[in-house]
């Protein structure tokens, strides 16, 4: 098996299309062909994780957050990333990261937060903008049925909880073909008008190249009349944090008591309480202040997220109570996630959770 497989795996998951702009993720370190002996999966490579891979004969590190974050001018060890990817290159060892592309998952960081906490009816917190797009074609009556399933087979057509979604009208198209043409009917040199349907369908941005194809593989014609437009719809299958419901509510000393227990840390600071049970519950891996007032949209009795500022809390409006539960924290079942996923799609092959810590804020 070589990395590419593992990445197809991880990206049918996370796209990585739909990263932030900001970030830097796939493969940061090595070859796409590199045949792998042992994946090690981490939430940060640091040098003892890669030491961790070493003693497992692990060659692929699987991390959460990129260790190669902003740019690099020189590779000399006089840091903790430098010295890491040193280590990493030195052994023949590479490094994929997906970080905000498995945020914006709706399996990804958030799910398993709402996991962990017992939430149902969960949803997408921010639904992505610009990741939808809309394939309108023509294919003769008699073909449409078949370019149809073969744009559905490609993963065009999916809608929320529903699939095979199309638009279709009939319609008549012309054309004539010229001397070079060698037309699927009519003749060349002559108008011809076919009776045709218009297909339309829906599909994410990331399935464009093998929608196309698709298309271009079931449509008879020799020249095939396409267009395809980017949708302004927010997509409620990929965003940014979660929001879903307790299965009984609780009073807000007793949600804290258990989101502490939980999450496994060693404080919670949070805003002023409020006197209200808690049963609508936001949640948003990482740093996630942006999303207070989203959070306050949806009307979330309590929005759990991590790093912040004084002033922050104050956002609170005396409407939620705003949790802040420590980065690594929110973020640190992330890694079970991602051995789940690879065990199920590799069972046979070795898969290893790191046992290194990389949490570097202490309590006293």
């Amino acid at each position: 098996m070589k990395i590419k497989d593992i990445a197809a795996c991880i990206e049918k998951i996370a796209p990585l299309n739909y990263a932030e702009d900001f970030d830097n993720v796939g493969l940061l370190v090595g070859d796409f062909n590199t045949e792998v002996t042992g994946i090690l999966v981490t939430l940060d490579t640091l040098e003892t994780v890669v030491d961790e891979a070493i003693e497992n004969n692990c060659n692929l590190i699987v991390s959460f957050h990129p260790i190669l974050f902003s740019g690099l001018k020189k590779l000399n060890g006089k840091n903790y990333v430098e010295r890491s990817v040193i280590k990493a290159i030195k052994n023949n060892i590479s490094i994929y990261a997906m970080h905000t592309a498995l945020d914006n998952s709706i399996e990804g960081v958030n799910a398993k937060i709402c996991e962990m906490l017992g939430l149902k009816n969960k949803k997408i917190l921010i639904p992505q903008k610009n990741t939808l797009k809309k394939l309108t074609t023509y294919a003769p009556i008699a073909a449409a049925e078949k370019v149809r399933q073969a744009l559905f087979n490609a993963g065009a057509g999916n809608v929320g909880n529903y699939d095979n979604c199309s638009f279709n009208t009939e319609g008549f198209g012309t054309f004539r073909g010229n001397e070079n043409s060698n037309p699927f009917v009519g003749e060349k040199g002559i108008l011809h008008t076919e009776n045709e349907t218009l297909i339309g369908v829906v599909f994410e941005k990331h399935k464009e190249k093998n929608v196309v194809s698709a298309l271009f593989k079931s449509h008879p014609y020799e020249e095939v009349a396409y267009e395809i437009v980017s949708l302004e719809n927010a997509n409620q299958e990929i965003g940014l944090g979660m929001i879903g419901e307790l299965k009984e509510e609780k009073s807000e000393i007793d949600f804290l008591i258990f989101l502490k227990n939980t999450m496994h840390t060693k404080g919670i600071r949070h805003s002023e309480l409020l006197g209200k049970p808690i049963k609508k519950v936001a949640v948003l891996g990482g740093s996630g202040s942006f999303a207070i007032e989203k959070a306050l949209e949806a009307g979330a009795d309590i929005y759990v997220t991590a790093d912040l500022k004084y002033h922050d809390f104050y956002k609170a409006e005396n409407k939620l109570v705003i949790a802040d539960i420590g980065h690594y924290e929110s973020e640190q079942f992330t890694k079970n996630l991602l051995v789940d996923i690879l065990t199920k799609k590799f069972p046979n092959f070795a898969i290893i959770l790191s046992q290194k810590n990389t949490n570097p804020i202490y309590y006293l």
